[in-house]
């Protein structure tokens, strides 16, 4: 039985799930204005095993969302996620967070774009088809109304970075899923337990997050 520990925190969501072969089992989560990722995470994933009748040491594996987004919101789940591993010596897992906006919709015809909010007029954004699978890489970038002009098909937006754009991107072909604004743990489970099984970890020691964009401290 391989119950895995998920862990997002790449944005205002601070969301845990607990899954066991790949499902859900249980999953906590805040969405707030005021990061309060550093208050809450522990609380969740202590309430969560309690709940369910469950301790660390029933854990096979952490997973966690490895960014783009927020970088205060990543160390916090990162650093989390590296010191349960290296106490109870269990692998952890990497899970690109843009990819669990993806997995929240499900479309007949036209390409998923995931946004997570970059702030100003710039998001982090990727392309994923009808499946789910990536067909763009990864990027920061400035968004306007000439932006993906060149594409024709159907264009589903996702994320809290997608909602920016509503009034920028008015062309028939784009799609705005509201209900869909920030990446969660409880699409996490699936991707976590399929890395699981092909032992695809990453190194406690050596992992960091995937920041995309250099930290700059502003007053």
């Amino acid at each position: 039985m391989s119950i895995i520990l998920n862990i997002e925190t790449a944005t205002k969501n601070c969301s845990v799930a607990l899954a066991k072969e790949g499902k859900t089992i249980a999953c906590k989560e805040i969405a707030e204005q005021n990061f309060s990722h550093a208050e809450k995470l522990h609380v969740f994933i202590e309430e969560l095993l309690l709940e369910n009748q469950l301790n660390f040491s029933d854990l096979a594996a952490i997973a966690v969302s490895q960014g783009p987004g927020s970088y205060t919101g990543l160390r916090i789940g990162v650093s989390s996620a590296k010191g349960f591993c290296y106490a109870l010596n269990i692998p952890l897992i990497a899970i690109d967070t843009l990819q669990l906006l993806a997995n929240q919709v499900r479309i007949d015809d036209g390409i998923i774009i995931s946004m997570i909010d970059a702030r100003r007029m710039e998001v982090f954004s990727a392309f994923y088809d009808k499946n789910q699978l990536q067909i763009r890489t990864t990027l920061a970038e400035i968004i306007d109304e000439t932006s993906y002009s060149e594409i024709s098909e159907k264009i589903h937006l996702v994320g809290d970075g997608a909602a920016k754009f509503k009034e920028v991107l008015t062309d028939e072909k784009f799609v705005f899923h509201r209900d869909v604004v920030f990446p969660s743990a409880n699409e996490m489970s699936k991707l976590s337990f399929d890395k699981y099984q092909k032992q695809d970890f990453v190194d406690v020691a050596y992992f960091e997050p995937y920041y995309l964009k250099d930290f700059v401290l502003t007053k």
